[in-house]
């Protein structure tokens, strides 16, 4: 699976190259990053976590994943499957510095990158045979490099299919290459269970096996037309993927289609207050966001979790595009108010603004959800030019806290005891 030659092979005879696509992929990136200063801890069971109670889990080693940590898991019940590892305290600012490194050097590697997170990206290697040799000896100089720069270790898969390199780099984690030729594709593929198909989640996979489809195979071997009856254009999409259809390319800048925030609190919030000052502090820093990518949005959901982990979510179509943060939190506030009597306090919320749209130009703003069109373009002009000075202000003073007046007092005195709403900006 490893030979370098399938890849190549179009060339030697002629034809056309096909691509090289590589995934790489850091290893427990967080972890890995916090072991650069505490080699004494390799080998340990970690967990990389904030301290809050209500913390979830960021990565965890793979001594601790054999206990069953995975990442995004509570940290308590982390502690419950793990009990004697030991909890780091996140350092964002030392992943953010180690990631910005590791994505430069990709960039002397390829000028065609996607970037999906901190720690992976897509590689389009096509172009640099002259430099690194074949698809082998190209994902074997990428991990000796971070290895010798970074100190970390990162898996690579390689193909000639973007998901199909996504799928190697994870089979060949920890600290590994895969390769995996067009001759092999299928091979590859049909041998996986269903959930290494993209899209496959455990509701899909359980409806699946409940038609008797474990494996990719059996997908693949499955009329297209049976699988688009039973899950939509999901079936069309797995049949496509099973068959190793992929046709998208690495793509350098993709557009963000959303941004948000969303907090998980030490106490539970129950008061409307509370939830509001939590929107509005979100709205602001959201809209702090969209602003600063010269984005705007026309739409705004909201995520609501109670203590018993049921999730609800809302969403909205805003009139007119907007980077307001006003806007934002009165729709938040509005679809807050949609859900109705909550049965439970809440345990989470989250604002997101969607829909995003690019260089909006003239954007009309709406103050309040009553505002008429006029009343609205009245007062954009204001509301844009203070949110912009504020930008200014937080970029000169990044320590200073640019926040409406009600969320500062809010987090200084704690969740409000009285259901009194917060003023109106």
């Amino acid at each position: 699976m490893a030979s370098a030659e399938g890849l190549d092979a179009g060339h030697a005879r002629g034809g056309t190259r096909p691509p090289v696509i590589a995934h790489a992929d850091m290893d427990a990136f967080y972890v890995e990053a916090e072991l650069l200063d505490k080699p004494e801890l390799r080998g340990r069971k970690l967990i990389v976590a904030g301290s809050s109670g209500r913390s979830v889990v960021l990565s965890a080693s793979y001594e601790a994943r054999a206990d069953g940590v995975r990442s995004a898991m509570p940290l308590s019940r982390a502690r419950q499957m793990s009990p004697d590892s030991m909890v780091l305290e996140p350092s964002m600012r030392l992943y953010r510095e180690i990631s910005s490194g590791i994505m430069a050097y990709f960039d002397t590697v390829t000028a065609v990158k996607e970037r999906l997170s901190v720690d992976e990206a897509f590689l389009d290697l096509s172009g640099a045979h002259r430099l690194l040799g074949n698809p082998q000896q190209m994902g074997e100089r990428i991990r000796s490099d971070v290895r010798s720069q970074f100190g970390l270790p990162i898996s690579v898969g390689i193909s000639d299919r973007k998901f199909i390199a996504k799928i190697a780099s994870q089979r060949a984690k920890p600290d590994g290459l895969l390769l995996v030729p067009p001759s092999e594709r299928l091979r590859f593929l049909h041998a996986l269970p269903v959930e290494a198909l993209w899209g496959v989640g455990a509701k899909t996979a359980q409806a699946l096996e409940g038609l008797g489809l474990r494996t990719v195979e059996q997908v693949a071997d499955t009329p297209q037309e049976v699988l688009q009856r039973r899950f939509g254009a999901l079936g069309a999409h797995l049949y496509e993927l099973a068959w190793g259809h992929d046709p998208r390319p690495v793509t350098p800048h993709r557009p963000e289609k959303s941004m948000g925030a969303e907090e998980t609190f030490d106490i539970d919030l129950i008061q409307d207050a509370d939830l509001h000052a939590e929107l509005l502090d979100m709205a602001y820093r959201v809209a702090a966001r969209l602003r600063a990518s010269g984005s705007s949005a026309k739409g705004v959901a909201l995520k609501l979790r109670y203590t018993d982990f049921t999730t609800l979510t809302r969403s909205s179509t805003l009139l007119h595009a907007t980077q307001s943060a006003p806007v934002l939190y009165q729709r938040a506030r509005g679809l807050l108010a949609e859900v109705g009597p909550r049965p439970q306090p809440v345990r989470l919320l989250g604002l997101r603004a969607e829909r995003l749209i690019q260089d909006a130009g003239e954007v009309q703003l709406s103050l309040s959800l009553e505002s008429d069109a006029e009343h609205a373009a009245e007062h954009a002009g204001a509301w844009a030019k203070a949110e912009q000075a504020l930008d200014a202000v937080a970029e000169r003073f990044p320590r200073a806290r640019i926040q409406p007046a009600s969320v500062i007092r809010r987090g200084e005195s704690g969740p409000s005891p009285s259901g009194e709403p917060p003023p109106r900006l």
